[in-house]
């Protein structure tokens, strides 16, 4: 493959993995808001909100391959995993090791649920919520599209639909909170 190649897979494949964790971000959302997506069971946003985890994972994957194997730049493996050691843009692309290391830490557990137990696994599940926009932080610093209309609304676009899906998370948080011990008994009898 030639270094023009793999430096348009690079761009390419973090533009796909933006778009694929925000949807992520949306779904797993949506599934502690216990939203049912049209056509879906509600068991089926969790499966797609796994399947789409995988998925953007391995295109995370793809895009550190990339950037690794792309000469134009020096991007070692160990750059890639560990934070702010790289000679070049050790800011930039120390946020992406930092998405990338909490994101591996998220995979893992989430396929070791079983044997972590629900409340080991949604103590590491919550870094999640950090991984997105350390991500996207990254992406703006060192994305050599990050200047360009097509990624700009691109960004705000994913931007603003995670700030909406979390306003509403926070929404209900604070009705689930403002409810009293009898508002819920009187719930709980109503759905007996």
């Amino acid at each position: 493959m030639t270094s023009e190649t793999l430096w348009y897979a690079n761009r390419a494949t973090g533009a796909v993995c933006l778009v694929l964790f925000t949807v992520v971000v949306l779904l797993g959302i949506a599934v502690r808001l216990r939203t049912r997506l049209p056509g879906l069971p509600r068991f089926g946003t969790m499966s797609l909100h796994r399947t789409l985890s995988l998925s953007a994972t391995a295109f995370l994957a793809l895009h550190v391959a990339v950037a690794v194997a792309d000469g134009y730049v020096s991007i070692t493996a160990l750059d890639a995993l560990v934070p702010f050691v790289s000679d070049y843009q050790p800011l930039w692309l120390g946020l992406g090791t930092v998405a990338l290391d909490l994101m591996l830490a998220v995979l893992v557990t989430s396929l070791l649920r079983d044997r972590l137990g629900h409340r080991a696994w949604r103590t590491v599940h919550w870094l999640a919520y950090a991984v997105w926009p350390v991500a996207l932080f990254h992406g703006i610093g060192i994305g050599t599209d990050a200047g360009t209309d097509w990624m700009t609304w691109l960004t705000v676009t994913c931007v603003a639909t995670v700030l909406t899906a979390f306003a509403l998370r926070a929404a209900q948080a604070v009705r689930a909170a403002r409810q009293t011990p009898a508002a819920l008994l009187h719930t709980e009898g109503a759905h007996r």
